[in-house]
């Protein structure tokens, strides 16, 4: 991907303030301080554009940035922060469900897990809620360059036991610091960021009522 623009365009707290121009919407999605906004900002080669919360669990928001006029990422409000109050959990729970679940120019989700740890049971929660809607999903395997290259492929074999997904399932090893693994993550983006999710209907599943968000 050729980088010619990127900017943030709104933090929304609701879907009428969702922007209304139909371009393919990317979401990331994770745990609380696993890296979404570094992922962002190695992805588009900017230092800052998209910024850490001073406090984990705070941001309570659907942060949209426009990269190229042609497509958003959209980073989701980061989920099992211990601090976070229950009734504030099932809001963010709702958020994102509705989000995902109803979102129309949504195409993707990329799943968030840092490598240096076994994915939590709100990951595999996550993961298999995903895949419960068929949303296309890949996971990204955040802050490798914590790891040495010598382990990186043992840590990576766990995430890939516990979610339980098979061999040819996007899977990427990313390190924001080193910018391993963008040119392989763009490439899955790009072959997925201009078709739609196809839903299946609603069933009962739903993150809001998912243990420890």
């Amino acid at each position: 991907m050729i980088m010619h623009s990127a900017r943030f365009v709104i933090s929304a707290v609701s879907s009428n303030q969702y922007p209304q121009d139909d371009l393919p919407e990317i979401a990331l999605v994770g745990r609380s301080n696993v890296g979404k906004s570094s992922l962002i900002n190695s992805l588009i080669q900017r230092k800052n554009l998209a910024r850490t919360s001073a406090q984990p669990g705070k941001t309570q928001t659907l942060n949209y940035y426009n990269i190229n006029e042609s497509m958003y990422f959209v980073d989701l409000p980061g989920y099992g922060y211990a601090h976070v109050s229950q009734d504030m959990r099932k809001q963010w729970g709702r958020m994102i469900d509705t989000y995902i679940t109803q979102r129309k120019p949504l195409c993707a989700v990329m799943l968030l897990i840092d490598l240096r740890h076994a994915p939590m049971e709100s990951d595999i929660a996550m993961f298999r809620w995903l895949t419960h809607y068929r949303i296309r999903t890949c996971v990204v395997a955040t802050k490798a360059d914590k790891i040495s290259r010598s382990k990186r492929m043992l840590h990576a074999h766990r995430i890939q036991q516990q979610l339980d997904f098979p061999s040819d399932f996007p899977f990427f090893i990313y390190s924001a610091v080193e910018h391993a693994g963008r040119d392989a993550l763009w490439a899955w983006i790009e072959s997925v960021g201009t078709t739609r999710v196809s839903r299946v209907p609603k069933a009962e599943v739903s993150i809001q009522h998912t243990r420890n968000m």
